[in-house]
């Protein structure tokens, strides 16, 4: 991908849409029948869209450099912060038909914890993944390390990202929302749902980085300035 205005816009607008539908579409949960735990793993369907995300702030943060990526997260912010209003004024909207309403309050309808959860963990989550990112990658070169190298500042930051993300989102909206922080007997299925969620993750990022190195291929990596 070459480093012109235009691909810059591209990736910011597959990030800002990938961000608004995992908002969307995360009330569905996806039965991985992965066993873990005596049970087996749930993770929402918007886990896919958050992997395009991160990919997008990591094509975006090699090529372009890290003061871009971090306009791109803070306007994804911006981007949710948008949505989030826009799906609560046609919540509250007269409606001509009553089931229609039903089906809305039910795919849309706006759970002011998971909110609060959603946009905290995506916050400290993606600051981390291009942060992290940037240390590792200047790091690396110059130490003399080659291009062929930016697998290791893609998955790190990436997958320490997720952890971040996983750990705070379901710690807010089930350990405090759903009161599993306070319930002993709650305590085991919160953990098993951070891990199993991180480890699809954890996959997924993996899965990823060919995409990163088709995507970067054509760009000479150089250290770059903070």
């Amino acid at each position: 991908m070459r480093k012109t205005t235009t691909n810059l816009m591209l990736c910011a607008m597959v990030f800002a849409v990938a961000l608004v539908i995992s908002n969307v579409i995360t009330a569905k949960t996806i039965q991985t029948g992965i066993p873990l735990f005596g049970s087996t793993i749930l993770v929402p369907s918007a886990v896919i869209c958050y992997c395009v995300t991160f990919l997008m702030t990591d094509v975006i943060g090699e090529i372009w450099g890290r003061k871009e990526a971090r306009t791109v997260v803070l306007g994804g912010f911006g981007c949710q912060v948008l949505a989030t209003c826009l799906i609560i004024v046609g919540e509250v909207l007269p409606a001509a038909d009553s089931g229609m309403q039903a089906a809305y309050d039910m795919l849309l309808g706006q759970n002011a914890v998971f909110v609060i959860a959603s946009m905290t963990a995506y916050l400290l989550s993606q600051s981390w993944d291009v942060f992290i990112f940037h240390r590792i990658r200047n790091r690396v070169l110059k130490d003399g390390g080659s291009v062929r190298s930016r697998w290791i500042w893609n998955n790190a930051s990436t997958m320490t990202s997720q952890v971040i993300d996983t750990v705070v989102f379901i710690g807010i909206a089930f350990g405090l929302g759903f009161g599993w922080l306070f319930d002993a007997a709650m305590l085991p299925q919160l953990g098993a749902m951070m891990v199993g969620q991180y480890l699809c993750k954890f996959v997924l990022a993996a899965i990823d980085t060919p995409v990163f190195y088709l995507l970067t291929r054509k760009h000479h990596a150089e250290p770059q300035v903070a």
